[in-house]
């Protein structure tokens, strides 16, 4: 199940993702986030990420994730994560999924969510809080130009 916090306002949405996530959740989550983008008439917004209470998803969701990400990639400047795990452990589930997206994404420990929130709101990191990037923001389709588009030319 996907929950919009409260702490979501003007370019800023966060939500929190609890037990398993499936195919269903994102689809049902998914105008939430297109009604963010339209207010904000498609300029980018920030996403904060909690997966502290999540305990895996489907490969229905997996695939939903990506087609997502795919298809709103250009609305979104930052994305924070949060989660309880080890941060290593929480780039694997996400890696896949930021590695499309061209916004810049880290990772937050549960305890440094208001950090999360205040980095996703103006690019800024307090002092005490430690930085652990998971995509630099570039995306792995960047520059990409597939082979076959060069055949016959």
């Amino acid at each position: 199940m996907i929950e919009r916090l409260k702490e979501s306002f003007g370019g800023v949405l966060g939500f929190k993702v609890v037990g398993k996530l499936t195919a269903e959740d994102i689809k049902a989550f998914e105008p939430q986030i297109e009604i963010v983008i339209t207010q904000r008439k498609h300029k980018p917004i920030g996403i904060v990420a909690d997966l502290s209470q999540m305990h895996g998803a489907d490969w229905g969701a997996r695939w939903e994730e990506m087609r997502f990400l795919q298809k709103h990639t250009d609305h979104i400047a930052r994305m924070a994560v949060v989660g309880a795990d080890k941060w290593e452990e929480i780039v694997a589930i996400v890696t896949a999924g930021a590695a499309i997206l061209e916004a810049e994404t880290r990772y937050f420990d549960s305890s440094e969510i208001l950090h999360a929130w205040e980095w996703v709101r103006t690019a800024k990191h307090a002092e005490d809080a430690p930085v652990r990037q998971i995509s630099a923001g570039t995306g792995i389709w960047k520059d990409y130009h597939p082979e076959w588009m060069d055949i016959g030319t």
